[in-house]
């Protein structure tokens, strides 16, 4: 479980096919206090560490998880928002997030507004359902507040703070970006389903 408020920008300092996609991910954390089966959101993907020196860590790549997520993210050079997993007591500053991708959203737009980039994504239809005016949605594992929604189309602003210490701050149009919906909205759609039954 995460919260969607990153904590380090990792980069991939190698990736390589195992059957599984390798990915060794160099970052701040003190590794030390990373356990081998620990999990660590990559862009917004849980993802288990299964091998670790004192400055990265290494994870693997499922077929499914690169099926479901944006493909420019596990090469070699590319960074990622990253954040340990949620401990009993931590504090709660986004929103509860899984780290579970439900699919890609494309930008296609970024403009200035004040200080912050104002950014228009186009969603899959079968997600847009879920995305709510003033509800929250995790981009690359940062958690934001939706300001508008029309049709498959929902707008999002990234203020400088988040821009300077996530990926987000170099978004442009045309690029993917890992979606979770809230896991509210999915519970609710649920059930709204199986009373209709």
């Amino acid at each position: 479980m995460f919260t969607g408020i990153v904590t380090d920008i990792g980069t991939v300092t190698k990736a390589e096919q195992r059957g599984d996609l390798r990915l060794t991910v160099q970052c701040g954390y003190d590794m030390d206090t990373v356990a081998i089966g620990a999990s660590i959101a990559c862009s917004g993907v849980c993802l288990t560490v299964v091998d670790k020196s004192a400055d990265w860590f290494e994870v693997d790549v499922s077929a499914e998880t690169l099926s479901k997520t944006a493909s420019d993210l596990w090469r070699q050079g590319a960074r990622l928002n990253l954040e340990r997993s949620l401990r009993l007591g931590d504090e709660l500053g986004g929103h509860i997030v899984t780290g579970h991708v439900d699919g890609v959203a494309e930008v296609t737009e970024v403009g200035e507004e004040g200080g912050s980039h104002r950014v228009e994504m186009r969603i899959p239809d079968g997600l847009a359902r879920f995305i709510a005016p003033k509800g929250s949605v995790t981009l690359d594992g940062v958690s934001l507040t939706v300001n508008k929604v029309e049709g498959d189309r929902f707008i999002v602003n990234v203020i400088p703070h988040t821009g300077h210490v996530t990926t987000l701050g170099a978004i442009a149009a045309g690029r993917q970006l890992n979606v979770e919906i809230d896991v509210l909205a999915r519970y609710i759609d649920r059930m709204i389903a199986a009373r209709a039954q």
